[in-house]
């Protein structure tokens, strides 16, 4: 049964500084206080209270770890990360966080508060979470990604000597390729399909490996042995920024189905995928299932975002200067798979005629598909790929030429041991408007360039 009452997201966190929204869309400090209460009462439950922090947290961690098993299949896990239920999972489980807070604070029409990272002024941890005296304070982050350092969306365990203009200009356009030149399909935004009886992790979307991984990995304590407590999964959600970075992933969500009035970006209509269901404890610790077309409308959930822009619309990425593009170059030899990338990778990749000769409407994308990256699950993992760029070392984390970045956490066990969880999944990268804007269309093969694997 859903509150009749209605909420609105209408925190944009962001670090002190000019006011370029509206007055109710930044979050005051009598707002960010409820916030904190809600927390303080959570903690304050007894560990065995489903409601309780301790308990919030350890949810996430066992959708994350292999805790549960497929109905119908108890020999293959349950993994929501990597394929079309992340999304919807993480909707779901920070609906009934926040119904959970809003019945402990006596108020139900509280509404979570959102750190939009993805615009200029929401760049930087909130102050809030950076108080250590406040209880939304974790002691396991990266000391130094306290306020006033902006985040980096291609953050690789090493700062870069940006100056904010230019991290803010490349963050913009880094998400201009992540939510709008690389997701024209739902199975490249939202996932790739996972259907009872299947192999979990078949592919993450554009959104999911980066940046929201990569915001992971930026703001849990690097010198953890697991990145804990935001940048492994297991224990991710002991951190309350937890709540406030994935409550604006979901608002991306919004914002991707409603880029160009609604008419370009649908969600799946596979009943497998309207009809997966997840298990939560709502706010009188009853056990609950909500299945992925119970959450599809947040109208019907009650609640709404508070108007944030979105500068990175227009932040198309441009090409690179004075590169070698390797037209009319030696191509690369015959590569035998598999190979580990402890260096960088050239591959030629024939394009099939059929997509040259078809009419526009019936191609919808060309997709260039990365298949059976393996991972032992004990390290954070990051790639990235290039298209028709030699000197992929010029190319900068927003270049026009880097066409998409594989991140993957660690995935260890439930008790946050070194054991990790081997991962097994694919990577689908859009090629039609990078291929356009380096005037390869109508080229017969295109050269991709993998750089080496980053490690932590």
């Amino acid at each position: 049964m859903l509150p009749a009452d209605a909420r609105v997201r209408a925190c944009r966190l962001q670090a002190p500084g000019p006011e370029r929204a509206a007055p109710d869309a930044a979050a005051g400090a009598e707002y960010m206080s409820k916030y904190e209460r809600a927390i303080v009462l959570m903690k304050a439950l007894p560990r065995t209270d489903p409601r309780s922090f301790y308990q919030q947290a350890n949810i996430h961690c066992a959708y994350c770890t292999g805790a549960y098993r497929q109905v119908g299949h108890p020999e293959l896990p349950v993994q929501i990360h990597f394929s079309w239920l992340f999304f919807p999972y993480h909707r779901a489980y920070v609906y009934f966080f926040e119904r959970i807070a809003g019945k402990l604070l006596g108020d139900p029409g509280f509404a979570l508060p959102f750190w939009s990272w993805d615009v200029p002024e929401g760049m930087r941890m909130p102050p809030a979470f950076a108080n250590s005296s406040s209880p939304l304070y974790d002691p396991l982050r990266n000391a130094r990604h306290a306020p006033p350092k902006l985040v980096d969306l291609d953050f690789t365990g090493a700062e870069k000597n940006y100056t904010d203009e230019q991290q803010i200009m490349h963050n913009l356009r880094i998400m201009n390729k992540q939510m709008i030149s690389s997701v024209s399909l739902a199975s490249l935004f939202l996932g790739q399909p996972f259907h009872a009886g299947e192999s979990d992790k078949p592919g993450p979307g554009t959104m999911e490996m980066y940046p929201h991984n990569t915001l992971h990995v930026w703001s849990g304590d690097i010198s953890r042995p697991n990145n804990e407590d935001m940048g492994d999964n297991y224990s991710a959600g002991r951190d309350p920024l937890f709540y406030a970075h994935h409550a604006n992933i979901d608002r991306l969500w919004e914002a991707w189905r409603h880029i160009n009035n609604g008419t370009f970006h649908v969600d799946f209509t596979d009943h497998d995928w309207l009809n997966s269901s997840f298990l939560f404890y709502d706010e009188e610790a009853h056990l609950v299932r909500i299945t992925v077309h119970d959450i599809l409308d947040i109208r019907k959930l009650r609640y709404a975002y508070d108007g944030v822009g979105l500068p990175w619309l227009n932040a198309r990425p441009p090409t690179t200067p004075n590169i070698n593009t390797i037209k009319g170059g030696t191509l690369p030899g015959f590569i035998r798979f598999p190979i580990s990338l402890n260096v960088a990778l050239t591959v030629e990749v024939r394009r099939p005629h059929v997509l040259q000769n078809r009419p526009k409407k019936i191609i919808k994308e060309e997709v260039l598909v990365v298949e059976n990256i393996e991972t032992n699950g004990t390290n954070i993992i990051k790639f990235d790929v290039f298209v028709n760029a030699r000197e992929y070392e010029k190319v900068e984390p927003s270049g026009r030429e880097m066409a998409g970045s594989f991140v993957c956490l660690k995935h260890n066990d439930m008790d946050g041991s070194l054991t990790g969880k081997g991962v097994n999944t694919t990577m689908r990268v859009a090629l039609d408007e990078i291929l356009e804007d380096l005037g390869a269309k109508e080229d017969d093969n295109v050269t991709d360039f993998s750089s080496k694997t980053w490690k932590c």
